[in-house]
């Protein structure tokens, strides 16, 4: 199969790297430094069990249309990194591409094919110009949730931390648990690249079940520069984080979203990573634009759209924003240093 990356950073490498040694013709899109490492070195992956994996026969450039006409094409950028890149993706497709989006966070395409009330809705945190939507045929897309935490060490060097599960599904399997043959075709690849892909007949509800965890967890180690441990074990953290997270299932349960594991389990499940920092507080320290929209943002808009009050949500979602911003016009990063 050919596979086109676009956007090879932490799970985009990963991706890749695994992908292209299971045989398929992978290309991936990247820029700068990362991208001059994998054209002279390849791409590596350090394995969370220490071993490592470098893909040497993959082809790379900064420019999509280069890549030409793909038979999947994996989004491996933030949710804010999409928009830009929209216009250029119809140099990618043929008839049958299916696109994976690997955003996490309430995606842009949460209401289309979606069959309920809010059919058709743009969700405005994260595509405020409904470029995404109106750009990207939804009758191309796939749902994908991303379980594995990785990080880039250097360019063209990933470091996988923990997780190997990509849930697929169709859109609309919510209107009738739809496997087609190409989702069963995608789980497939996945599965033979070594990653676990079940295919779920509701795709939102995973998308809820991660979002719980990175809703809270994310913004709250931005400002506190803690790791998923400490914030679980430390009191004040757990219970705000246990109200952000009550706030964010009443509002799923009124767009009809049950998960299948209570609130205990899932701060349990974090507090098992251990000392892990997010990717927002790795935003932080390294000067970029923490990923707080579709995170944070999307579940307040979607709290507004149903009517439920999400005080504690707003609350953080607000300090993360100021800190972004000030980020930006102080052009500073944000970084624990050791006292001496």
């Amino acid at each position: 199969m050919k596979i086109c990356v676009v956007g090879a950073g932490s799970i985009g490498g990963l991706l890749g790297v695994k992908l292209a040694l299971a045989g398929h013709e992978v290309t991936l899109i990247a820029r700068g430094a990362n991208l001059a490492a994998i054209k002279a070195n390849g791409m590596q992956l350090q394995m969370h069990d220490g071993s490592e994996l470098v893909a040497r026969d993959v082809h790379a450039t900064e420019r999509i249309a280069e890549a030409g006409p793909q038979d999947i094409v994996i989004l491996g950028m933030k949710a804010h990194q999409v928009e830009p890149i929209v216009g250029e993706l119809p140099a990618l497709y043929h008839a049958e591409t299916v696109i994976l989006p690997m955003q996490n966070g309430i995606p842009w395409w949460y209401f289309q094919r979606h069959g309920g009330l809010h059919e058709g809705k743009v969700v405005a945190s994260v595509d405020p110009t409904g470029r995404i939507a109106a750009g990207i045929d939804p009758r191309r897309l796939l749902g994908c949730v991303v379980y594995p935490a990785a990080e880039i060490t250097a360019p063209g060097v990933i470091r996988q931390i923990e997780g190997d599960r990509f849930p697929v599904g169709e859109l609309d399997a919510a209107m009738g648990g739809l496997e087609s043959a190409r989702v069963r075709k995608v789980s497939e690849i996945l599965i033979g690249a070594g990653f676990k892909s079940p295919i779920l007949p509701s795709i939102r509800s995973e998308i809820w079940l991660k979002l719980w965890g990175n809703l809270t967890f994310n913004p709250i180690s931005a400002l506190t520069h803690s790791t998923l441990v400490d914030i679980c074990q430390y009191p004040l953290t757990r219970e705000l984080a246990r109200k952000m997270m009550k706030e964010a299932e009443e509002v799923a349960a009124k767009l009809g979203i049950a998960f299948r594991v209570d609130i205990d389990r899932r701060i349990a499940g974090a507090e098992k990573v251990g000392k892990h920092k997010t990717s927002m507080l790795q935003d932080i320290e390294a000067g970029r634009d923490p990923e707080i929209d579709a995170l944070v943002g999307a579940v307040i808009e979607l709290g507004n759209t149903v009517g439920v009050s999400v005080a504690h949500i707003e609350a953080v979602y607000a300090m993360v924003k100021l800190l972004g911003r000030t980020m930006k016009e102080e052009k500073v990063y944000v970084r624990a240093h050791a006292i001496v």
